[in-house]
């Protein structure tokens, strides 16, 4: 963990990102990111890092899928399932 300063760029507020934390993340000079709030902190996100998230996340459902094919839950539904987990 790093410890910066805000100070002001024009009419905004500014953060410097220090080299060894974007050389870690990937980032490059002139790079958009995302920038949000989530409960009372800043998130800030390379855009390319939530679109490789999601063609992850749909690459593990992809595959989670093709193992299925074949299996049966034997006319037992998911909720089913669920109860007896429960037990």
């Amino acid at each position: 963990m790093s410890r910066i300063t805000v100070g002001t760029w024009g009419k905004s507020l500014a953060l410097r990102v220090p080299r060894e934390i974007a050389q870690t993340a990937g980032l490059s000079d002139g790079e958009q990111v995302e920038i949000e709030v989530r409960d009372g902190d800043i998130v800030i996100r390379r855009t390319d890092a939530r679109a490789r998230a999601r063609a992850d996340a749909l690459a593990a459902l992809d595959e989670m899928i093709a193992e299925s094919k074949g299996r049966s839950l034997a006319g037992l539904s998911i909720r089913e399932l669920i109860d007896e987990g429960r037990e």
